[in-house]
């Protein structure tokens, strides 16, 4: 059983940066795959990056070059460092972790997921 949950959300203006931290429970972080996804008012959500448990990273397209996703598995924590923010990027951020062999993309294949955390962007 994993635990996670996600701080560090809030409202920043457009071009301002944030760090998202999610904290996770349990010995077994490691072997997890991390994901952050998001969800805009009115709208699915959706994936916007991952760090697997061997570090590598991949992200969706309207992130990229703009956010950075990294781990650190002696604290039990995925990070999402959010830069050049735009207003579109206002959502409600959760993390999830996925074992490993997961389709990074289908939400379904998450196992356990945080609360999520608020990030508002204003213009």
């Amino acid at each position: 059983q994993v635990q996670l949950a996600e701080s560090g959300g809030g409202l920043v203006q457009a071009g301002g940066s944030l760090r998202l931290s999610c904290a996770a429970s349990g010995r077994t972080f490691s072997n997890y795959d991390m994901g952050w996804f998001r969800q805009a008012p009115g709208k699915e959500r959706e994936f916007a990056a991952i760090v697997g448990s061997a570090g590598y990273t991949y992200y969706g397209d309207s992130v990229k070059g703009r956010f950075t996703i990294s781990r650190d598995n002696a604290k039990n924590t995925v990070y999402l460092q959010m830069n050049s923010l735009k207003p579109e990027d206002t959502a409600v951020y959760y993390c999830a972790a996925a074992k490993k062999g997961a389709n990074w993309l289908r939400q379904q294949d998450y196992d356990y997921w945080g609360q999520g955390t608020q990030v508002t962007v204003s213009s």
